[in-house]
């Protein structure tokens, strides 16, 4: 008898995700917003819907790449009330992030030039104030992934999620208060390896609820960290320590800031944002006037369940 291939085994799955902002601006504002996911091995954009009310002359709206490969969305935003969405059907690989638990650390001599940077502090990421800590709990591990590893597992056995920090916030200081969300977790994964001599970056996009409880609080941008391993980045996660499917990667970098999903040279009043990330069985998106979707969507919550039932059968 033949078993049914379960849907984990599928080489690759579609994920609607996007974001609608709301700001109120007392003045034309310049603004850069950093949102648009790139193609890139294992993520093909199989369609996008950006919208900008009111519509900007061509004149007051363009984007470019930054210095990280990231795309920015540059405007000259009017006076009154901006509505910025972006809407998004990525076709992603239908597995869980890769474990690979034997990849062995580099010599700082033996890195490739381009990676040299993210072996320094940053903004956020102060690592040279948590060297000693990093050597003492982790440098005797050996190899590259498992010294990685151990720095996870270590963050979710002592930062507990929930919000208690700000927009200054550093690693180290979320470290020390016990308390962390997303961000604070990537920056403390990063300073620790910063500080073990491993290149780590920061990392943010959409992250859905499959194979996983759906989370039925309001949805966020989430943020992950890569480390450069055996010539490749290498995906980790603080936050949830556990290999997850249905990764977005919308843009890398040091730390936060040069992340951020938007910047104001101005004062502005972020008054509504809503964020999605679903699985989905549409091969289009739907029309405008449909609206954009909830966060979880029925569909995606259907879907995601009945690939963790099917999940816990072929796993046993």
């Amino acid at each position: 008898m033949t078993l049914p291939a379960p849907i984990g085994a599928t080489e690759t799955i579609r994920v609607r995700a996007g974001f609608e902002l709301h700001f109120e601006l007392t003045a034309p504002t310049p603004m850069m917003f950093i949102v648009e996911p790139l193609e890139r091995p294992g993520q093909r954009i199989l369609a996008a819907r950006k919208r900008i009310v009111p519509q900007l002359p061509l004149l007051e709206t363009t984007s470019y790449q930054d210095m990280m490969g990231n795309v920015v969305w540059r405007m000259l935003a009017p006076a009154g009330r901006l509505e910025v969405s972006h809407d998004l059907l990525v076709e992603v690989s239908a597995n869980p992030d890769p474990v690979l638990p034997n990849l062995p650390k580099a010599r700082v001599e033996d890195l490739p030039s381009e990676v040299l940077h993210y072996l320094l502090p940053s903004r956020y990421v102060d690592s040279d104030l948590l060297s000693g800590e990093a050597w003492q709990m982790f440098g005797h591990i050996q190899g590259g992934w498992a010294q990685v590893q151990a720095v996870c597992d270590h963050l979710q056995a002592t930062l507990q999620y929930g919000a208690g920090s700000t927009s200054a916030t550093t690693a180290r200081e979320s470290y020390q208060s016990g308390y962390a969300v997303c961000r604070d977790f990537a920056h403390a994964g990063v300073a620790f390896c910063r500080a073990l001599n491993l290149p780590a970056r920061y990392v943010c996009g959409y992250l859905a609820d499959i194979d996983v409880p759906p989370d039925f609080r309001p949805m966020d941008f989430h943020a992950w960290f890569e480390v450069w391993l055996d010539g490749a980045w290498r995906t980790f996660d603080a936050r949830h320590n556990f290999p997850r499917t249905g990764r977005i990667l919308i843009a890398t970098g040091r730390d936060a800031a040069d992340t951020a999903f938007n910047t104001a040279f101005g004062s502005t009043n972020l008054a509504h944002m809503k964020v999605w990330a679903d699985l989905t069985e549409i091969s289009e998106l739907p029309l405008l006037a449909d609206g954009y979707p909830r966060s979880p969507t029925q569909e995606g919550m259907r879907l995601s369940e009945e690939r963790g039932r099917i999940g816990q059968i072929f796993r046993r």
